[in-house]
């Protein structure tokens, strides 16, 4: 991901010096085991721990040679070392290590992604409860339907968003995973109590068969539930999109001082970041037909995996952790204007109570087909020519010779349809 969508906190997981870092961690690790086993001598671990140390470049110069990265990383790790280097890696095979530190950083992005998913519920939870009884239009197919709430309305993303978070969890669990198993994970090489103890160590699971690798259904699980996110995120994103239109105007990005919309329209106030927000999320899901396709791998290994995840692992995690904490600061800066929301109520001429009227029809005994034809009609005839569908309903004899005059007035309440708003936004909200 390019450095203007990057937030250094998840770019430090990525960076080539985090990563050797934990390969050498691995390394130590094993060697700690291996010593209490007996498999190599003493003080390996320690010699490790006290001199163990690597440069990027000089890896970078051994891997020009010897077009292997994990060998360039033990041969610059052994030039510090000394002596004891001999006995690192001892049975080991380069998926043991670099499978392994791979699950270390996505557990570390995971980590940071379900922070971030904390922090944009706490700032959904606050515009929840503050908008709780905020009246406003729902729409299906972007056509007027019946009143909500601003309130319910967000508390419907809450309750997406905890979800997302559920997600997150459990795709940091299945990721956790170590293994290190040797040459096709037979063992054969490498006492499996090496294994149980670098996984206890790094608080990874042990992976209960790696033939050689880490199975990858564990990887695209992980990378599809990432982008299960990111479409959550591009769903509040083009809402808010929609609700800024100039036409309905009833939400919009904060404006900040100084900032300008348009190089040649100075009036100009674009939903920028929510823009950018539905672009991040088509680059997070195109990480998950490439993690599926790495499932298949030849016989116990193959290395066609490998240029993919060095690729999506950073990408995905980078790019979908940018957009929870850009989405975060929009719901907090969010400008809601609740009166453009009553205004754009009531533009119809309240024919959004058309359901109330059709359901008083059927209960004083007209047929659901003769209340639907009634009501329809009168509903087209304000749709064409304005005015008031209470006004047209209460001169039509047809509906008067059913409902009282009063009983039809009484329907017209928008009360009606906030009566269980709060009590709906409690239970979201008890239940994150």
């Amino acid at each position: 991901m390019i450095p203007r969508y990057t937030r250094p906190e998840m770019a430090n997981i990525w960076e080539a010096e985090n990563r050797f870092r934990i390969m050498l961690d691995i390394e130590t690790l094993a060697a700690e085991a291996m010593e209490e086993l007996g498999t190599i001598p003493k003080g390996v671990a320690d010699a490790l721990r006290a001199r163990g140390a690597f440069e990027v470049e000089r890896i970078d110069e051994i891997e020009r040679e010897t077009k292997h990265d994990v060998i360039a990383f033990l041969t610059n790790v052994a030039e510090h070392v000394g002596e004891e280097a001999r006995f690192m890696h001892q049975g080991m095979t380069s998926s043991d290590v670099l499978d392994t530190a791979f699950a270390v950083q996505l557990t570390q992005a995971a980590d940071l992604l379900i922070a971030d998913t904390d922090a944009l519920l706490e700032a959904l939870a606050l515009r929840t409860r503050e908008h709780a009884l905020t009246l406003t239009v729902g729409r299906s197919h972007g056509i007027h339907a019946e009143p909500t709430t601003f309130g319910l309305k967000l508390a419907g993303y809450h309750a997406e968003f905890q979800r997302a978070r559920r997600r997150l969890v459990a795709a940091r669990e299945e990721i956790a995973t170590c293994a290190i198993s040797g040459p096709v994970g037979t063992f054969a090489t490498v006492d499996p109590r090496v294994e149980a103890h670098v996984a206890q160590k790094l608080g990874l699971a042990v992976e209960p068969v790696s033939t050689q690798v880490i199975p990858r259904d564990r990887h695209a699980a992980f990378f599809a539930a990432l982008a299960v996110v990111a479409s959550s995120v591009e769903r509040l994103a083009v809402e808010i999109r929609h609700l800024q239109r100039t036409e309905l105007r009833e939400a919009e990005e904060e404006f900040t001082k100084g900032q300008k919309g348009s190089s040649a329209m100075p009036h100009k106030r674009n939903p920028i970041l929510t823009e950018n927000l539905t672009g991040l999320a088509r680059l997070v899901r195109a990480a998950v037909v490439p993690a599926l396709e790495n499932v298949a791998l030849w016989h116990e290994r193959d290395i066609s995996h490998s240029s993919v995840e060095r690729n999506i692992g950073p990408d995905a995690t980078v790019g979908l952790d940018f957009a929870l904490v850009r989405l975060t600061r929009v719901v907090k800066g969010l400008v809601v204007y609740p009166e453009n929301m009553q205004a754009n109520l009531d533009r119809l001429g309240g024919l959004v109570f058309s359901q109330r009227v059709l359901l008083a029809l059927t209960q004083a005994g007209v047929s659901r087909e003769d209340a639907y034809r009634l009501v329809q009609k009168n509903a087209m005839a304000t749709w064409q020519e304005g005015g008031s569908f209470l006004e047209r309903l209460k001169a039509d004899p047809e509906v008067s010779a059913k409902v009282a005059e009063k009983d039809i007035v009484a329907i017209f309440d928008y009360g009606f349809y906030t009566r269980h708003a709060q009590a709906t936004i409690d239970r979201v909200l008890a239940g994150a």
